[in-house]
């Protein structure tokens, strides 16, 4: 099924207006502000990991928001070529020399909060680790990583969520009043980094027994067997159909993929028919010398 290619341009791009530093990591990735007032990391079409870094960051972190995992707003932000002229740092380092980062069409992956107000972890203690309020979505980022084949190591940030937040019932009509939220844990998981699932620029699958799963293997303490991981599984199957994949494939644009439609094709069919392997994956993870599961029972 060939997905709706250009869906992009029916939404207005972000614009941005403002670079504020540059962030660790292979794709060199800036935090920059926007004209809607939020932040964004932006990789840039000319980083030094691949083109289709950023075909993959916009594919896999919408499907992992349709399948319920907490993951940054992903956005389409055009960088114009007078920012970066007048931006020193807006550069790609490359070995021993430097180029200016690409103008048009980059991927833009939310910061949670403002930058100077929120202090984000990417660790956290045993003792906080276990008070992560959405803990479970370590399991579910872990089926969705063995489905897309994710060669990077699996990576999260913790933040916290103001205690008074005023929220809204879902549903709520304008003008309602908002109530107080009780107390929950204090930090929350949010999955990022997808840049190297469909292994990176490769967009093929070389499945291991290790891959995706997260470094800290405490957040697996509570699965007992398979069964921990069927909610997610279900969704997975039932969630991810060809249309849907078709759908969200279109929200990427062409240039980041160098408008190669076929492979993108491919890419989607293969997706598709491995929806029903990941049991299998899991199972392959859980036999491996690493013990990930010490809880499973047999």
């Amino acid at each position: 099924m060939r997905p709706a290619l250009g869906m992009t341009s029916m939404a207005r791009m972000k614009l941005a207006i403002e670079h504020v530093r540059r962030m660790r990591g292979g794709a060199q990735a800036h935090l920059m502000q926007c004209d809607d007032g939020g932040y964004y990391i932006v990789k840039f079409q000319n980083n030094p990991q691949h083109l289709r870094i950023l075909a993959n960051e916009m594919l896999a972190t919408r499907l992992a928001a349709r399948l319920g995992l907490c993951v940054p707003q992903v956005e389409v932000v055009e960088v114009r070529p007078e920012l970066i002229a007048y931006t020193a740092d807006l550069v790609m380092q490359l070995g021993m020399g430097r180029k200016p980062c690409s103008a048009g069409k980059q991927f833009g992956s939310q910061f949670p909060g403002h930058p100077a107000r929120m202090t984000v972890h990417d660790f956290l203690p045993d003792e906080q680790l276990r008070a992560v309020r959405n803990l479970s979505d370590f399991l579910g980022v872990l089926v969705f990583d063995k489905w897309t084949c994710n060669t990077n190591g699996r990576q999260a940030i913790f933040f916290r969520e103001p205690d008074d937040a005023a929220v809204f019932s879902p549903g709520a009509s304008p003008g309602a009043v908002p109530y107080k939220t009780p107390y929950v844990a204090p930090y929350v998981a949010m999955m990022i980094d997808f840049g190297f699932c469909f292994n990176a620029g490769e967009w093929d699958f070389p499945d291991a027994p290790l891959r995706g799963l997260y470094a800290r293997h405490r957040v697996y303490q509570g699965v007992a067997g398979m069964d921990a991981f069927e909610p997610w599984l279900d969704r997975l199957e039932k969630r991810m159909t060809e249309q849907v994949l078709g759908e969200e494939a279109g929200h990427i644009p062409p240039e980041w993929y160098a408008d190669d439609w076929s492979a993108l094709e491919q890419l989607i069919e293969r997706l598709c028919a491995r929806r029903k392997r990941v049991r299998e994956l899991i199972l392959s993870a859980r036999n491996s010398g690493r013990v990930p599961f010490p809880n499973w029972k047999s």
